[in-house]
Formats: C-alpha cells, sequence, structure tokens
C-alpha cells in the first residue's frame, strides 16, 4: 500500500484499501495492486485490472482511491477515486455520435445500480479508430473507447467501499462488451485473504 504512515494511517482508509486488496472479483478480471501517485493525496492506493474472456483479452483498466482526512475542496469531500478503463469495441460503434454519452452513463449508472453514494463526478470518454496501411495493411481495422473518470465516493464504511469497487469493475465489464452480474450471483471469494483471482 502506498501511504504516508508519518502520522498513522486513518483507521477508515486502511479499511479502505484491505478491502480493494482483498476483493472478491469476477473471474474475467485478473487485478493486481500497482503503485499509487505519491504527490496527489497524503493516502493512496491503486489496482489495475485485465479483462480477459474466452482467452481474449477485452480490455484494461486501473482505479486510484485518494485519502486527505483534512478534506479537499475541488474533491467535495475527503475520499476520491480515479478511474482509467480502454477496451476494444466494434469499429461501427466508434462511429456513433452517442458514444460518448453511452459510455459515461456506463459509470453513473453502475453506480447507481449498486447503490454506492457519490458526488462530484468528472471525467472524459474518447473514442479512437485505427486502420493498418502499406505493409501492415491486412491487420483488421481497431476500434477503442477510453473512459477517464473520478468521483468523490460517499465512504463512512468497508460496505460503501465494497459498493464502489463492484461498481468500477461493472464499468470495466460493460465497456469490454461483458453484462453486468446478474443480481444475487456474486463472484467466489478468494480461499485466502489478499489472493487474487486468477
Amino acid at each position: 500500500m502506498d501511504a504516508r504512515r508519518d502520522h498513522g494511517t486513518p483507521q477508515l482508509f486502511d479499511a479502505a484499501a484491505q478491502a480493494m486488496l482483498t476483493m472478491p472479483w469476477r473471474p474475467e478480471l485478473k487485478v493486481d495492486q500497482i503503485p499509487a501517485p505519491q504527490k496527489i493525496a497524503p493516502f493512496a492506493v491503486a489496482i489495475s485490472a485485465e479483462i480477459t474472456s474466452n482467452g481474449e483479452d477485452l480490455g484494461t483498466g486501473r482505479l486510484v482511491l485518494l485519502h486527505d482526512p483534512d478534506g479537499s475542496p475541488s474533491w467535495d469531500g475527503d475520499f476520491r477515486c480515479v478511474s482509467f478503463s480502454r477496451a476494444d469495441v466494434d469499429p461501427e460503434m466508434v462511429t456513433d455520435p452517442l458514444l460518448s454519452e453511452v459510455g459515461w452513463s456506463w459509470l453513473l449508472e453502475a453506480l447507481e445500480r449498486n447503490q454506492a453514494a457519490y458526488r462530484a463526478p468528472s471525467g472524459t470518454v474518447t473514442a479512437v479508430s485505427s486502420k493498418s496501411f502499406g505493409g501492415i495493411a491486412e491487420d483488421p481495422a481497431r476500434a477503442e473507447v477510453e473512459v477517464r473518470a473520478s468521483w468523490t465516493p460517499i465512504i463512512n464504511s468497508v460496505e460503501d467501499v465494497n459498493a464502489h469497487l463492484v461498481a468500477w469493475s461493472e464499468l470495466l465489464c460493460l465497456a469490454a462488451g461483458l453484462p453486468p452480474l446478474p443480481e444475487g450471483v456474486v463472484p467466489i471469494t478468494p480461499r485466502r485473504p489478499g489472493a487474487w483471482p486468477r
């Protein structure tokens, strides 16, 4: 965990970070801890995800949880989630003028569906297409959608953290074309604390 410990780690942040690192993710996500940014907030923890299905790479994502016990006016709170996700999409989707609005709705709807209370959301949705020429002209056209977002989670308990983590995983999976898990279905919990589903 990347966090300043000069005066001890706040208990709620410590619990939130532990929840991130022991979350039972759905099997399409391979999640690992990564170094967190050091200068944005006094405390931070970060994870990355690779999205695969049937052996096919579908996308990637990163999530950073920031905490400033004194609060931040720009966050309108003392926690902040910063997310990046990128996924391959059908090349025809990139030309859809509504793709950006749909991409942004993936995040907001996932938060609301999981009752993950939040405020001050912001972000961008970018659609990119590429076509190969010359010696690599036979390579298939590629299209990707990127969602960069941040929001202030309302965190008073570990359950609140879990709601935001599930919402983030849904964002990644929706961007990659995977539907949310049916209501009442949960991923299998790792056999030992801190074990990542592989």
